[in-house]
């Protein structure tokens, strides 16, 4: 990958973005989605009852013959993408849930399946049931996809803006993703998945009736959202399968944490791992999250003899990644967890 291509790109596609969105006086997001609708229209300017006018048109089409000399495959398209979102979102800063989900964690999920879904000859269906703007579930569908794994994406979120970013994106890489514009704590028309995991938001649902519907659900007051969200998302993968999802470090030492212990050690899921990150990832102690490998219980499914209980330490250390990996593998090895 050419860091002065990207750069390049990066530029003129601010450009393009900026210029939509002092001509439509909208947000960056908004001109952002648009922008890139445009691109796959074949860079085309949307007019609506003469908006933009003619003369931002006039820029905006010499913008666009700019962009199209430059060539991006989808993995480049997608960092282009983060980057140009991460900038809008210096301007126009939004919620801790609707953060990006850094690649360095994003690549640690597409190292986890690779190890758990070895078999490079089917076709997988992965799940995310809180896509946001889809950052996690495009790195893992483009990298898996560049280590020839066949793949079909869903996404699920109750945000309408996040969700056409990810709607966006997705054409534009040119990734087969189903998306859902729902509360993901309700029903799903989704088929069991082979793959399921998520960047979950910390909170509280509001939903309470709905939330006592759980076992993760307490009996007054508002359930934990990334408690439920475990739940649900393990309800729709398939026997044998696993769910790797990003926690709070200390998601068994809160005060909903028996729900939730309640719900590991039933008959439905193995907790198979937990994955702590490093410190240097988070801003302090209180916000640090671990990864929770989870695998759903069937036939072929056993708990481990020891649950793999892992730190890393840094990701600025090639070494200390390597490491780990290593260190996964054995215990993969003699776990047998295949």
């Amino acid at each position: 990958m050419s860091l002065d291509k990207i750069e390049e790109a990066f530029y003129l596609y601010l450009e393009g973005i900026q210029l939509l969105q002092g001509a439509l006086k909208t947000s960056f997001l908004d001109a952002y989605i648009e922008t890139i609708e445009n691109i796959i229209d074949g860079y085309q300017v949307r007019v609506v009852d003469g908006v933009p006018n003619e003369q931002s048109v006039d820029n905006l089409n010499d913008n666009y013959q700019k962009i199209k000399q430059i060539s991006l495959n989808a993995e480049e398209k997608r960092k282009l993408s983060q980057l140009l979102l991460l900038k809008g979102m210096q301007s126009e800063p939004i919620q801790p849930n609707h953060q990006l989900t850094p690649d360095s964690i994003g690549f640690l999920f597409v190292f986890l399946i690779e190890q758990l879904y070895p078999n490079k000859s089917e076709t997988y269906t992965i799940l995310d049931l809180t896509a946001g703007m889809g950052n996690l579930l495009l790195t893992i569908l483009t990298n898996l996809r560049l280590n020839d794994y066949q793949l079909k994406g869903i996404g699920v979120d109750n945000d309408e803006t996040l969700l056409a970013i990810c709607a966006a994106n997705s054409q534009w890489i040119g990734e087969e993703v189903t998306l859902y514009h729902q509360d993901s704590l309700q029903d799903l028309l989704v088929d069991p998945c082979d793959v399921v995991f998520g960047d979950l938001p910390i909170g509280y649902y509001p939903m309470d009736d709905n939330a006592k519907q759980f076992i993760t659900g307490v009996d007054s007051g508002h359930s934990f959202a990334h408690h439920l969200l475990l739940e649900q998302s393990m309800a729709y993968v398939k026997k044998n399968s696993f769910g790797l999802f990003l926690v709070p470090s200390n998601f068994l030492e809160t005060d909903q944490s028996d729900q939730l212990k309640k719900w590991l050690s039933g008959e439905e899921i193995f907790l198979q791992g937990i994955i702590q990150l490093p410190t240097e990832l988070f801003k302090n102690e209180a916000t640090q999250k671990s990864i929770l490998l989870l695998q759903r219980q069937g036939e072929k499914a056993k708990q481990v003899p020891q649950v793999l209980l892992a730190k890393l330490e840094t990701l600025k250390d090639p070494k200390a990644v390597v490491a780990f990996f290593n260190e996964f593998k054995q215990w993969q090895k003699e776990s047998g967890l295949i």
